[in-house]
């Protein structure tokens, strides 16, 4: 008998029918044996209509209100689940994230995790229970109803199946794994059957969309199995985990894209102390986060240039900020592109294998692609590049690294 905790996403729990299929599931898992605790998302589309309602009572509606009303999505989900289990004939009890409890900080919208109190879960399931626990939320210091951010769901999930020790996280959603690169916009994409920690935080970070990155971090930290899975296929999906000998023989694991990019340059702006901490001091104020950041010389001499690339939404902030500072530093000029994509290789492999970069720089310069920024690290390489090329990008980079032959 095993300890496994599922969290199925909102497309797996459009409405009654699929409330039904995961039920079913859930049934499975349990007469096998096991002990089970399921976290549910929102109904597909239910938070960008709460969302909505949100912004059309007020065009700035308070952001710990928006938390109290963003939350009722997952409530309305775990209750759901909880009757449709009841009328299959199962023990059941559903819990909100204040009542397990769920600790986080008080960053509305954005929360973190600080603690999960596991003895309320652990009772029930002692009475043969299973239990559901709506996710993407908790509460703060202050008793305040907190959510954790789009795909929070699978935070909870394995921040729970770290809290339990649980045996297996599994994560049900809408595709059957993680794949070598997204599947469509290249057919040869291959689904990745065993990935590492570190390479699944890497690829969530720059772009793929089936883990959420502090959920990956979660799992990292507390040793948590990750598997996973189609809620609406059978069969194996991926399994995100230690990282094994093996692994290293595969030098890339995957390919990942982000089109959710804006690059800002300062050019010829005075190369002395002090001057970057002024441009990123003035944008840390205004809590927009910076991804890449490359400072150059200039041709001419004493100054330099300061390019940086931050999310489209934060574009618009970003370059008023970096104007007006310009303009008081006595900077040249402000190059601003608010369609970029940041392309990225990424494996373990890297580690112990050269030539990834060149074999990368080279396959983008045969398409005629142009490079505007390079960051790496030692399991990834970023670009840059013009948003219009980023499937030719992603499908010949697939391609050039033999990644559709599988890596297992």
């Amino acid at each position: 008998m095993a300890l496994i905790v599922q969290k199925y996403g909102g497309t797996s729990v459009a409405d009654v029918e699929r409330f039904r299929n995961v039920a079913q599931r859930v049934i499975k898992t349990k007469e096998q044996g096991n002990d089970l605790v399921v976290v549910v998302s929102a109904m597909a589309g239910e938070t960008d209509r709460l969302l909505t309602l949100a912004t059309e009572a007020s065009s700035e509606p308070d952001d710990r209100e928006l938390d109290v009303l963003l939350a009722t999505g997952e409530q309305a989900s775990s209750a759901l689940l909880a009757i449709v289990l009841r009328s299959m004939g199962h023990p059941v009890k559903s819990y909100l994230g204040h009542q397990i409890k769920i600790s986080t900080d008080s960053a509305y919208g954005k929360a973190r995790i600080t603690g999960v109190d596991a003895e309320k879960i652990f009772a029930e399931l002692r009475e043969g229970r299973i239990v559901v626990v709506a996710g993407f939320q908790g509460e703060d210091e202050a008793g305040n109803i907190t959510t954790l951010g789009r795909g929070g769901s699978d935070t909870t999930a394995v921040a729970i199946a770290a809290a339990l020790k649980a045996d297996l996280c599994e994560i049900y959603t809408d595709v059957d794994g993680v794949f070598t690169t997204n599947p469509s916009i290249c057919e040869h994409a291959h689904k990745i059957n065993r990935i590492s920690y570190e390479e699944m935080l890497e690829m969530a970070s720059l772009g793929a969309k089936v883990l959420q990155t502090r959920s990956v971090e979660f799992a990292k930290k507390y040793g948590v199995t990750v598997h996973v899975r189609s809620s609406f296929h059978e069969g194996e999906g991926t399994i995100v985990c230690e990282e094994e000998v093996d692994m290293e023989q595969v030098v890339v694991s995957g390919v990942t894209y982000d089109m959710d990019q804006a690059r800002i340059e300062i050019a010829r702006v005075p190369d002395r102390p002090g001057i970057a901490a002024t441009f990123f001091d003035a944008i840390s104020e205004a809590n927009i986060l910076v991804d890449m950041i490359i400072q150059t010389s200039s041709l001419e001499e004493g100054l330099a240039n300061i390019a940086f690339t931050i999310s489209k939404a934060d574009f618009p902030t970003s370059l008023k900020i970096a104007q007006s500072l310009a303009k008081e530093l006595g900077a040249k000029e402000v190059i601003a592109e608010d369609e970029m994509a940041k392309i990225s290789m990424v494996g373990v492999g890297m580690r112990s294998h050269s030539g990834v970069a060149s074999k990368m720089f080279g396959t983008l310069a045969k398409e005629g692609i142009n490079i505007k920024m390079i960051s790496t690290s030692e399991i990834k390489i970023s670009c840059v590049i013009d948003a219009k090329y980023t499937e030719l990008a992603v499908r010949s980079l697939h391609d050039a690294f033999d990644l559709g032959k599988g890596n297992g």
